[in-house]
């Protein structure tokens, strides 16, 4: 099917699901681009796939199941001969990045941050310990495990800016390596519903993702017991993927707090709520339902952190707060006032076309590939500190694998 095309070789940390995360979301954004540039896209993971799990066939994604420390994968390179090998996820280079340097030579490696793992739980520590102080030293394991896997591949995808300028300003990465490829939207939905058609309030996120379980926690323990009294006729429904018995207990008809986990069609709530709350009190990347928001033109409350890299300076005042008293407050304003409600969703439209517009950032990272692989020799050599790493010394990963893959032999 694919003599004749360039090809992309994708290793998935697990299958994307874009109902379940948006990170599932993302990555298929990703695969579309490359599907757009004309390229034969393969998928692999050593992840379990799930039920009923398929691609979206406009794709035409071959995919199959891949194994962790097994040579056969090499197989597989030397067969395939990719133009292009995406890592989805630092952990994953780890693992794979140095067959794909010895069998694709040539094939440009890159890395899929999706958010900078080190710097969520740099900031999940500082939130659980209740202390604000900025961790710079000494940098954590995550942190050098995570900023080697960007210095060894060609390119790696940010999708925050402020995300780039850690990298660049507390870790020297340079910039030539680094790429910013935001979440992408296909703009505002035409028709949403009115102020007045709309009612309640919610909140949306994967259970298993650490930030989403502390803001359900958040929410039911320190700003659900006071909002509910100013807002006696709202109920608050917490909706998300992988919901276990432990986030089910949280649900009490009585205090109108009600946790309803999985949902089908995450547009339809989009569209019924007056409100999404967020207080969002640790994380990293961007937030794809902030995103879905904008969508939806639907107002929602969240932390800076929450708005960080989401392009919403003009709507801070309306929409950002980080106490409890300010995230209370505001979330009442808008869902008791039509007019704040209607201001505040009047500027959405613009931020979607300025920055996230998907056909944009499609083109940009078409045009960085193409450029990158027709300058492949200089620009890994311009990437001094990369080259190191990848100095047989520094190989521990491969020779661990390398190790594993012996002793199971052996027995």
């Amino acid at each position: 099917m694919s003599k004749n095309r360039e090809k992309i070789l994708v290793i998935g940390h697990v299958w994307p699901q874009p109902n379940a995360t948006a990170a599932g979301v993302h990555l298929l954004h990703i695969l579309a681009c490359f599907h757009e540039m004309n390229y034969a896209i393969y998928f692999t993971s050593a992840a379990v796939k799930p039920d009923h799990f398929s691609f979206p066939e406009n794709l035409a994604i071959q995919s199959f199941t891949t194994a962790i420390n097994d040579d056969a994968f090499d197989v597989i390179l030397k067969d395939l001969q990719p133009s292009i090998v995406l890592f989805d996820r630092f952990m994953v280079e780890e693992q794979f990045s140095w067959r794909v340097k010895k069998h694709c030579p040539k094939a440009i490696r890159v890395l899929d941050t999706e958010d900078l793992h080190f710097l969520r739980k740099e900031r999940e520590v500082r939130y659980k310990a209740h202390s604000n102080d900025i961790i710079e030293s000494p940098i954590s394991d995550t942190a050098k495990r995570e900023v080697a896997s960007i210095y060894r591949s060609d390119i790696s995808l940010i999708i925050s800016s402020v995300e780039i300028k850690i990298l660049v300003e507390r870790y020297k990465v340079p910039k030539s390596i680094l790429f910013y490829f935001p979440l992408v939207s296909d703009g505002i939905k035409l028709e949403t519903k009115t102020f007045e058609e709309r009612k309640d309030i919610f909140f949306v996120g994967n259970f298993l993702h650490e930030p989403n379980w502390q803001t359900v926690l958040r929410l039911k323990k320190e700003i659900w017991p006071k909002l509910s009294k100013q807002l006696p006729e709202a109920a608050l429904h917490i909706y998300g993927s992988h919901a276990q018995v432990k986030h089910l207990q949280l649900s009490k008809p009585s205090e109108r707090f009600i946790v309803k986990g999985y949902v089908d069609d995450i547009n339809a709530v989009f569209n019924s709520y007056k409100l999404l709350l967020a207080p969002i009190p640790f994380g990293a990347g961007q937030k794809g339902k902030l995103l879905k928001a904008l969508e939806n033109r639907l107002p929602f409350v969240t932390t800076s952190v929450g708005a960080e890299a989401m392009s919403l300076e003009n709507l801070n005042t309306l929409l950002v707060g980080n106490t409890a008293t300010d995230i209370i407050n505001k979330t009442c304003n808008l869902y008791k006032k039509a007019s704040l409600w209607e201001n505040s969703i009047v500027e959405m439209p613009d931020i979607l076309l300025k920055n996230f517009d998907k056909k944009v950032h499609f083109e940009r990272l078409s045009t960085h590939v193409n450029a990158t692989l027709n300058d492949l020799e200089n620009h890994r050599n311009t990437n001094i500190t990369g080259e190191i790493l990848w100095h047989h010394s520094m190989r521990s990963t491969e020779f661990m694998s390398r190790w594993i893959i012996e002793k199971n032999k052996n027995s």
